[in-house]
């Protein structure tokens, strides 16, 4: 299945390597992206669930009163309960503080100790919700599916990333991506049949978040270790045997003696959180920090764990509510096939900018139609050709981060630092990321309460400014080997300042002073 020799290709000007795309290395990736599963399952879970009446009369009975009270007052403040969006956001503030312990164990001890160590503590989480009895235990649960997001976040995409040849790295990170649509559209068929379960369906949903952690527990023994990886940890002679065979080349010198220079460099930094804070490393310092945020407050995790509760307060039936959230969640999923084709072929930023402009046209457009009918009061009902023109403005809206900031808001923080500071940026876009979706998750419903239909025009306009970001700030990256990254900001018209001579591999580059 191995190819010839390939040019890696981008604005970076990456150096050739032989070998090429093998079916060992594509396996392995969808393998190891299977971690996305664990992300996805729960962000889809938790929405359907806290929309489920037992549910909410077993842990939340004064969520039940708040909603019958808004039938005769505002529809907007219908769930605004901080314990029950404690339910939901607790999980990502536990993953923020594992992403910083994963790092160290992801660099001392490799990737896969963290992909187990993550998968563990999911299937924990799991049991402990399934088996809950009060919300003490529900807590509980969360905080140790939290554990397991943040070392599934912290290790996968960086393990992808050294995996993959260049010239495919996209397409095969974004597998994380899949499959983490595949777990919230799992999710969402999985809630709307155990809500027609007489009881107990809310145990079921939370219960079968095990199947995703054993499949990750069970990948992380089965799986290789990175080359990037042994070679930190003195494995020399097996690294160069890896990469020979994930490249199915056995002429590997040139790439292997980069990944030996990178190791090499990486072993005389002691303090990687000291460094990152260098300005040879602030490109990778700001788009590690910028992306996760960005990427949170485009408001689509609003859509992905709120979805049934959402369109529950505009007036949707329960079935109505549930199953909307799975036909959001199958756009999602067929969305994301298109980045996986598109990204290695036009480019990161084409996908940003595309994604950016269409997801700023449907938050106005879905604020506008909200506006309309429930005002500043809260009170109106949407006529069936109203919903069905919300449904389809947030299905392009879910479409257009799908292939966009979905995938990418992963992908492009995990190829662009080098391996001195790897671990440490993907802590940052972890924890970045984490600690954002727990202020949506938390806050959002109480947002929703007071800045009503507006709230959707205050993540339009977030969505703005971050397309704008993009289009001065990020350099394309397609094709450009992760070792090489200095290039590419060398030749950036913003970033060229911060970045040494002594900084590139193999030689000089000539200054770009067009923004790229």
């Amino acid at each position: 299945m191995a190819g010839g020799a390939f040019v890696s290709e981008g604005g970076g000007g990456g150096r050739s390597y032989e070998g090429g795309v093998t079916a060992f290395v594509i396996i392995t990736c969808i393998v190891a992206a299977m971690g996305g599963l664990l992300f996805g399952y729960d962000l889809g879970i938790s929405g359907g669930v806290t929309s489920m009446e037992e549910f909410l009369t077993k842990f939340f009975p004064q969520v039940e009163s708040q909603m019958k009270k808004a039938k005769h007052d505002t529809a907007y403040c219908k769930f605004d309960n901080q314990m029950l969006q404690l339910f939901t956001s607790s999980l990502y503030l536990a993953a923020l503080v594992a992403s910083f312990v994963a790092s160290v164990i992801t660099r001392k001890y490799g990737r896969k100790v963290s992909m187990f160590i993550g998968g563990l503590a999911f299937l924990i989480g799991a049991l402990f919700n399934a088996f809950a009895i009060n919300v003490a235990m529900l807590i509980v649960g969360r905080l140790m599916l939290g554990v397991g997001v943040g070392f599934a976040n912290q290790s996968t995409p960086v393990y992808l990333s050294e995996m993959a040849p260049a010239k495919i790295r996209g397409a095969l990170n974004i597998g994380f991506q899949m499959a983490i649509t595949v777990g919230i559209l799992v999710a969402n068929l999985i809630n709307y049949g155990t809500s027609k379960m007489a009881q107990h369906g809310w145990r079921v949903s939370l219960g079968l978040a095990a199947v995703p952690a054993v499949v990750m527990v069970i990948g992380s023994f089965i799986l290789p270790d990175t080359p990037n990886s042994m070679l930190e940890r003195g494995k020399y002679e097996e690294a160069k045997q890896m990469l020979k065979k994930i490249r199915g080349a056995d002429n590997v010198d040139h790439e292997f003696q980069d990944l030996l220079d990178a190791v090499e460099a990486a072993k005389k930094v002691e303090y990687p959180w000291k460094n990152i804070m260098k300005s040879k490393y602030r490109p990778a310092l700001v788009l590690c920090s910028a992306i996760p945020f960005f990427q949170q407050i485009t408001g689509i995790n609003v859509i992905m764990f709120y979805a049934p509760v959402l369109f529950k307060t505009l007036g949707f039936g329960d079935d109505a509510a549930l199953m909307s959230a799975v036909i959001t969640g199958v756009v999602n999923m067929l969305s994301t096939f298109v980045s996986i084709y598109a990204v290695d072929r036009y480019g990161r930023r084409l996908l940003f900018l595309e994604g950016g402009i269409q997801m700023f046209i449907c938050q106005l457009l879905v604020g506008s139609f909200i506006g309309l009918k429930f005002g500043t009061t809260g009170t109106g009902t949407l006529t069936p050709a109203t919903a069905d023109w919300i449904l389809a403005f947030i299905c392009v809206y879910v479409a257009g981060f799908a292939w966009s900031w979905g995938p990418l808001g992963w992908l492009v923080p995990s190829e662009i630092c080098p391996l001195e500071i790897r671990p440490a940026g993907q802590a940052i876009n972890v924890s970045v990321n984490m600690f954002f979706t727990f202020l949506i998750g938390q806050f959002f419903l109480t947002m929703l309460c007071h800045m009503k239909f507006g709230l959707f025009y205050f993540f339009a306009s977030m969505v703005a400014i971050m397309t704008v970001f993009i289009y001065f700030l990020l350099p394309e990256t397609k094709g450009v080997p992760i070792e090489e990254m200095a290039r590419v900001w060398k030749q950036h018209w913003f970033w060229k300042k911060y970045i040494p001579d002594d900084a590139i591999i193999g030689g000089h580059d000539e200054d770009n002073t067009k923004p790229m």
